[in-house]
């Protein structure tokens, strides 16, 4: 399997534990005190459940969202990549590859037409051009890919 990284849920979320995921997923900064006030338990109950909703890997971390252009990084793209038919032992590899390089936000793996869709951030379309020329395009195990610029997007955040 290509993610390793599998939910283990040895029971079902309760409500309160819902109401944890969608406080923290609007701010994961929240102390554990505030957020305790707000679900109605007490904090060392909501601690305890925090660190086992992070123990069954339902919560896979806390992280600062960047602004991309903050940091000079004006264009983001979607480039869709789909990689020869020879070469379909090479996803597990292509994923890590994408993921080291620093242009790349994020990565999908497919079913469907294509095989990836490689989120990037870049400062300019000339660095677009780039990123599909030196690290899609010259790569064996590419096939083709098909680049489309974001203008603006939605993040919603939590799901549920």
């Amino acid at each position: 399997m290509l993610n390793s990284q599998n939910i283990q849920s040895p029971r079902q979320l309760d409500d309160i534990d819902l109401e944890i995921l969608n406080i923290l997923g609007k701010n994961g900064r929240i102390s554990n005190s505030d957020l305790a006030a707000e679900v109605g338990i007490a904090p060392s109950t909501c601690l305890g459940r925090v660190r086992n909703l992070v123990k069954q890997n339902v919560i896979r971390s806390f992280a600062a969202e960047i602004a991309p252009e903050a940091l000079g990084l004006e264009l983001q793209a979607l480039i869709s990549v789909t990689l020869r038919a020879g070469a379909r032992a090479n996803l597990a590899s292509f994923m890590k590859a994408m993921q080291e390089h620093p242009q790349v936000i994020q990565v999908f793996f497919l079913g469907g037409a294509e095989d990836f869709i490689v989120h990037v951030a870049v400062a300019d379309s000339d660095a677009a051009r780039e990123f599909v020329l030196e690290q899609l395009s010259s790569n064996a195990s590419v096939a083709t890919t098909r680049t489309n610029i974001v203008f603006d997007h939605f993040h919603k955040g939590p799901i549920g």
